[in-house]
């Protein structure tokens, strides 16, 4: 009842590379928030209090991937009104930033370490642009770089396309991000939910497969919103971009395409395009599943990413037998792209309270958005069917308590510790205490709730099962991949009365 699963984030920055291909966007959906600008992070709401509209913010490391973009560049010339000679220190100044990053992350730091330093690092974006271009030209470029981030840059990969593949045609309707917390599909598509660390596959509303994955570091986030997966790229090839953290490495040159199969290639074996700079990759160590692992892309591990472009492939009707992918494997320096006959949408998600299978599941805020606060609690509890009032007095301080702690700035003490704490305090010293026995009795149970074990700073999941919840919600993991050949662990749960 009272033991909960214990897990740490190993953060030890990946050789995964922004410029060509692993980055973010972000756009609401559920606990998701609109994107905003670089601004100094602030404490999120305690819970009981409504979400502030924050979101994933330009950072330097961001701003760094999109250079990489010619038209992104193009459009700070002609909507932002830069010039070559500020163009130019901004693209010093991020790169500068992307090297800083990369050596601090070298030694690997603790979650809230590399929180802390997120937030530093958004503070650092927003003061060194303003200085470069001022307020108002720095404004525009947040607006323009945030809607690049979001959408990806849909332009196609390069590359030798397979003979057999067809001509893909078709396109993802508009506005189709699912509404509402906790949407379960009634399509196909990929949905995957950033702070849980899972990708799911559906197939005509039914959930075929889980894997667990590597997320964006927070300077690095991977995106929210709709993307769409059309193109499926064995062996590809790498190309080291211009920047100071390049020259450091052994073996690597500005410029000089690495070699698909190249043990200094950081992609893997495959990847899956969703809009650029962001990726579905391959590469990744199962130790680096369940973290921050990525610039802006899902990380899976080398069978993984082949199990699921088989997959992806089936529900695109773009069949890819074994002994295809054995072919384009034989010549590992020959890179393949396999063109999917139909697109497959792809919904990234930012949900930190999600009903599943009957249970209430929260998860860690990784890249402090402020979505664990009462407002979201009650969002998702009533798509279920339930009022957060219809729960017991414990129940409630208990899954309050709870969402403060996986807070990226947990309360010391809430409002309503204190008043539990207080009223407690209060009965027991009066001379009518045995009186107010009964009156009292809710307080107590509060009080006797908030006394539970604490949650562990590193903790990334709690698993709260409700009566009230039974039988209601997303779907729970199915067959689920952990990246290890090895089943899941069960998370343990913590019983509501």
């Amino acid at each position: 009842m009272k033991t909960i699963k214990h897990t740490t984030l190993a953060l030890i920055m990946a050789l995964s590379i922004v410029a060509v291909g692993c980055a973010t966007e972000p756009s609401g959906t559920s606990n998701s928030n609109t994107p905003a600008s670089p601004s100094p992070s602030s404490s999120p709401s305690p819970p009981g209090s409504v979400s502030k509209a924050t979101a994933i913010p330009v950072t330097l490391p961001v701003l760094d991937a999109l250079f990489a973009d010619e038209a992104f560049k193009s459009a700070l010339k002609s909507k932002v009104e830069l010039t070559d000679e500020q163009l130019a220190q901004l693209q010093r100044i991020a790169g500068e930033e992307v090297a800083r990053l990369r050596e601090s992350n070298a030694e690997g730091k603790s979650d809230e370490e590399q929180s802390r330093q997120a937030e530093e690092s958004r503070e650092h974006a927003a003061e060194a642009i303003r200085g470069v271009i001022g307020e108002q030209k720095a404004e525009d470029l947040f607006a323009l770089a945030r809607d690049y981030w979001v959408k990806g840059n849909e332009a196609a990969e390069t590359g030798k396309t397979d003979k057999d593949a067809k001509t893909n045609t078709t396109e993802v309707p508009e506005n189709s991000v699912l509404p509402g917390p906790n949407a379960v599909p009634k399509d196909t598509r990929v949905v995957v939910n950033i702070p849980a660390f899972r990708m799911d596959v559906f197939q005509e509303g039914a959930l075929a497969k889980s894997y667990k994955i590597g997320i964006g570091y927070p300077e690095f986030p991977l995106p929210t919103g709709l993307r769409k997966a059309q193109t499926i790229i064995f062996n590809p090839t790498w190309t080291p971009p211009d920047e100071p953290w390049v020259a450091k490495m052994k073996n690597v040159s500005v410029g000089e395409k690495v070699e698909a199969g190249s043990k200094l290639n950081p992609l893997g074996p495959i990847k899956i395009p969703i809009g650029l700079p962001s990726l579905i990759h391959g590469g990744k160590s199962p130790a680096k599943l369940g973290t921050f692992a990525s610039h802006g892309c899902v990380g899976l591990t080398t069978a993984q990413v082949q199990d699921f472009a088989k997959l992806l492939a089936q529900l695109a009707g773009s069949e890819i037998s074994d002994a295809a992918i054995k072919s384009y494997f034989a010549d590992k320096t020959k890179t393949r792209v396999v063109k999917l006959d139909r697109v497959v949408p792809v919904e990234l998600r930012y949900e930190t309270i999600v009903v599943e299978d009957g249970k209430l599941h929260i998860y860690r805020d990784v890249y402090d958005q402020d979505t664990n606060t009462e407002a979201n609690l009650r969002a998702v509890l009533e798509v279920n069917g339930v009022k957060l009032e219809d729960l017991g007095d414990e129940e409630r301080a208990q899954i309050l308590d709870v969402l403060n702690a996986m807070s990226r700035h947990p309360l010391k003490e809430t409002a309503t510790t204190k008043t539990a704490t207080n009223a407690t305090s209060a009965a027991s010293a009066s001379p009518l205490a045995g009186a107010n026995a009964t009156v009292n009795k809710s307080e107590k149970r509060v009080a006797a709730a908030r006394a539970r074990k604490p949650i562990g700073k590193n903790q990334k999941e709690v698993v709260i099962e409700l009566e009230a919840l039974k039988g209601k919600g997303y779907p729970a993991a199915m067959n689920l991949d952990t990246g290890t050949g090895k089943p899941a662990a069960t998370v343990a749960l913590l019983k509501g009365r």
